[in-house]
């Protein structure tokens, strides 16, 4: 397989392990840089205060506080709470905390799972924070956003209503680190108010950059216990929710379980039970109360018939939200498990067989390359395609006949910073099995005469889909689409195989080196793109357009500006990255037409130099057919 374009270069280099944007250096949120903060207001001796998360009601958000409560709010120091405030008192655990006035269950939960893991804990809180040397009211945090890691800055000034926590407290009063940990993530999500509602997934992949397995409880796998079992025992976090009822209300059944309600899977344990063998799995209710009453629950008589030691060590008879129920109850009452890991090597018995990871970023642009899905016969060929050669495993490391050897997951990147402005688009991918030599895109022809051998089962608005595979070794196209033809957006695709696999892209983006000589490659654009997007939108604003072309080794005047936005923006005046490369490359092309057939102030061109100069920029313009 020949080495993929400039794209893949990109991605590799972002997996770099000095590379921006890793977990060794993230990206600085909002180009907010925590050591420059902090030494500032250590020299000059002030309080941190953040005014891109400024402590008003454009923090808080809409529509989570009634008007008399919003008012009420006083946002305030932990030092003016308590007289002794900490970030962590002794240790941190689940059930430090509870639950405040917004919805966010699924977060909650998923810092649950979250306590578990010490080594994933220390990447999403960096140690050394405390509230004795060097305070400054100025805290950081990690978190993995489409991508990349962001360190995200905030100060400590936190909502209360008369002295007290008004979203998620800890049951010390002197301890912050759970309320600080929510407003950073209140913070990347737009306001406290864009957490309301969501799944333990989107938080559980946050938190690690890894992979994310969702298992369908209503047909859960025959080795579900045993998945259950290694995941436990390796660095993963697990999550789980219950179904929704009819109204949008987080009900409590008589079982005592919460309709549409989030939870954490804290553990599995196998016991004997009159003589059975009975599989039991620990959850926990991020509301830190309210529990399971059924069979195996804290006060069932079914503790009786294990043996003591089991007994001691599982049975704990305090309303602190943790209980334990049967595996067949768990399925039954359940709608789904989340399961999220640094690496997926525990979905095999055998630790001689290893995953692979392979990481790749594309976009669906409206008119280019977002064909939509397969209804769409005539432009479903324009959508990305990944080319995809799987090797012959290990004989140590074969896959059985039904076992599956592959998992694609499929994520789509928000348009806007606001969570609750996100209008999810329905995406899938469909995986066509290539027995025929084909260099660069494959045509329609191709998928007229070809099924898929595999999809996912439905498009849906989520953030993320994925599907386990067992594909043989040979070659492959693997095609993400929108369900909608003409809809534009950014994805992440990511193939993790037990075998070696060699992946292509091929991605309709503008080549830096097709038809003209650049000065500027398109490698560095997107970068100046969205380095200058302040506004974390995905599109340029006027001014950052102003940046960028600066930032560029470009001047322009205010109407070639306002005539670039124009010309390039949309509907708003905001610039696309594809447009803003497309704005840039042209005005490159055109500066350097001017400077060759100039004399330094007048151009005059023959005919078959004016035809040159349209050819080049109608290329520019209309780059369907080349590589990136």
């Amino acid at each position: 397989m020949a080495t993929p374009g400039v794209c893949m270069k990109i991605i590799n280099a972002r997996h770099n392990k000095d590379g921006l944007g890793t977990l060794s250096n993230p990206e600085n949120f909002l180009n907010q840089d925590y050591q420059l903060l902090k030494q500032y207001c250590n020299i000059n001796r002030v309080r941190y205060v953040d005014d891109m998360f400024p402590p008003d009601t454009r923090s808080i958000g809409k529509d989570i506080l009634s008007p008399s409560d919003l008012a009420a709010v006083k946002w305030e120091r932990p030092s003016k709470m308590v007289s002794n405030p900490s970030f962590v008192v002794d240790g941190v655990s689940r059930f430090d905390f509870g639950q405040g006035m917004v919805g966010n269950c699924w977060f909650l939960a998923s810092i649950g799972a979250l306590t578990f893991q010490d080594f994933i804990l220390n990447q999403v809180v960096p140690l050394g924070q405390n509230y004795d040397v060097d305070y400054c009211g100025l805290f950081h945090f990690r978190f993995w956003r489409f991508g990349r890691w962001v360190d995200v800055v905030i100060d400590d000034k936190l909502p209360t209503i008369n002295g007290r926590l008004i979203f998620v407290h800890s049951k010390d009063p002197n301890e912050f680190w759970p309320a600080l940990l929510e407003k950073a993530y209140a913070k990347v999500c737009g306001s406290y108010s864009d957490m309301n509602s969501g799944t333990p997934s989107e938080a559980l992949v946050d938190f690690t950059g890894g992979v994310h397995i969702c298992i369908n409880l209503s047909d859960p796998p025959p080795n579900l216990w045993e998945l259950m079992c290694r995941a436990g025992k390796s660095k993963s976090l697990i999550g789980c929710g219950t179904p929704q009822g009819e109204t949008s209300a987080n009900t409590v059944l008589p079982n005592g379980l919460v309709q549409g309600h989030a939870y954490t899977v804290t553990g599995v344990k196998e016991v004997i039970s009159q003589g059975q063998i009975v599989n039991l799995v620990r959850l926990w209710n991020p509301w830190g109360q309210g529990e399971w009453n059924g069979d195996w629950s804290d006060g069932s008589p079914l503790w009786q018939t294990v043996s003591p030691e089991d007994r001691e060590m599982c049975l704990s008879v305090f309303d602190d939200g943790e209980y334990w129920m049967p595996l067949k109850a768990f399925c039954e009452f359940y709608s789904d498990l989340d399961i999220c890991c640094l690496c997926p090597d525990f979905l095999d018995g055998s630790s001689s067989c290893h995953w692979k990871t392979s990481f790749y970023e594309g976009r669906w642009v409206a008119g280019t390359t977002a064909g939509g899905c397969m209804n769409n016969r005539d432009s479903f060929w324009t959508n990305p395609q990944f080319r995809v050669k799987i090797d012959k495993l290990l004989s140590d490391c074969s896959a059985g006949p039904d076992e599956k050897n592959m998992l694609v997951s499929l994520m789509q990147k928000p348009d806007k910073r606001n969570r609750r402005l996100v209008k999810n688009l329905h995406i899938g991918f469909s995986v066509f099995e290539v027995s025929i030599a084909q260099r660069g895109k494959f045509p329609a022809s191709f998928f007229n005469t070809h099924a898929p051998i595999a999809q996912t089962k439905a498009y849906m608005n989520a953030r993320e889909v994925m599907a386990f595979l067992m594909l043989k070794p040979g070659e492959y196209l693997i095609v993400p689409s929108t369900f909608n033809a003409n809809e534009t957006a950014s994805f992440i695709l990511t193939i993790l195989s037990k075998a070696e696999t060699h992946t292509d892209g091929f991605l309709i983006i503008p080549d830096c080196n097709a038809g003209v000589e650049y000065n500027l490659c398109c490698v560095e654009l997107r970068d100046i793109f969205f380095r200058t997007d302040v506004s974390q939108t995905g599109t340029l604003s006027l001014s950052e357009l102003r940046n960028a072309i600066m930032a560029s080794g470009k001047r322009v005047s205010d109407d070639m500006l306002n005539l670039m936005a124009l010309r390039y923006g949309s509907s708003s005046g905001q610039i696309t990255l594809e447009s803003f490369i497309s704005l840039v490359l042209r005005f490159d092309c055109i500066n350097k037409i001017f400077s060759q057939l100039s004399d330094g102030m007048t151009m005059t061109l023959r005919e078959s130099e004016v035809m040159h100069s349209f050819q080049v920029l109608h290329f520019l313009k209309f780059p369907g057919s080349l590589r990136f």
